[in-house]
């Protein structure tokens, strides 16, 4: 019995939809688990799910490119998903309008105080040359961050790592840091949360008000432009 057990696991875990089930199954419970505490910051449904999966793909071995041969199929909705950001973003192009300005400045700020920090924690902590270009676009969305570390000489699978850690990092304590500041214009507070944590973020955001949805929808589309735009040439001319 055992041994019929192991085959239809063996057989199981080598199919493209065991990666596509388990990732649905471990965000439902990340989900759950948030919604059952109370929305806490600290119990970020993606971070619950990550540890999840992790420790799943660790007791049974599987390797990750056999695990992402179906969970690719929730990595193309990805696209999708960043499109239909544009919803909540049309019902609030009133006030998108009005806070031009401001939400330029506070993008050629963060945009450019993502990277400095990032780069500049790296090489305190004596990481190589690779390391500090591959941190350079952590808080932009992955495939434009990936896209941007390539150009520049970094390591595009550990530019995705630090994109998914910075994304759940400003997402779990985001909420704490902006009330210590004491922001509390839902512009400011979205917008902030996307140019910071790119679609982590933004979903966050989403959660919690729409109109700070909104503005973190634009925020990370904005400085995902930015990064994509500026990193590569300021890297040319510099570095």
């Amino acid at each position: 019995m055992n041994n019929d057990l192991r085959e239809i696991w063996v057989y199981l875990s080598a199919s493209p939809l065991a990666g596509l089930t388990m990732t649905l199954v471990a965000y439902q419970i990340g989900l759950w688990v948030f919604e059952r505490f109370g929305r806490r910051p600290v119990l970020n449904p993606v971070l619950i799910a990550v540890l999840l999966l992790a420790g799943v793909l660790t007791a049974s071995g599987i390797e990750y490119r056999t695990y992402f041969a179906g969970a690719q199929f929730v990595h193309f909705l990805l696209g999708p998903a960043t499109v239909a950001l544009a919803v909540p973003l049309y019902n609030q192009f009133r006030q998108v309008r009005q806070s031009a300005l401001a939400m330029l400045v506070a993008l050629l700020v963060g945009s450019a105080a993502s990277s400095l920090s990032a780069v500049a924690l790296a090489w305190i902590f004596g990481g190589s040359s690779a390391t500090l270009r591959s941190m350079a676009p952590k808080s932009v969305t992955s495939p434009i961050a990936m896209g941007v570390s390539e150009q520049i000489g970094g390591l595009p699978s550990l530019t995705a790592v630090f994109v998914i850690l910075t994304g759940i990092i400003a997402a779990t304590f985001g909420t704490w840091a902006l009330n210590l500041v004491r922001v509390t214009d839902w512009r400011a507070r979205g917008f902030g949360m996307g140019v910071a944590a790119h679609g982590i973020g933004t979903a966050r955001a989403l959660q919690v008000n729409e109109v700070a949805g909104a503005f973190a929808g634009l925020g990370m589309g904005l400085n995902g432009l930015a990064t994509a735009l500026l990193l590569p040439t300021l890297y040319h001319l510099f570095w």
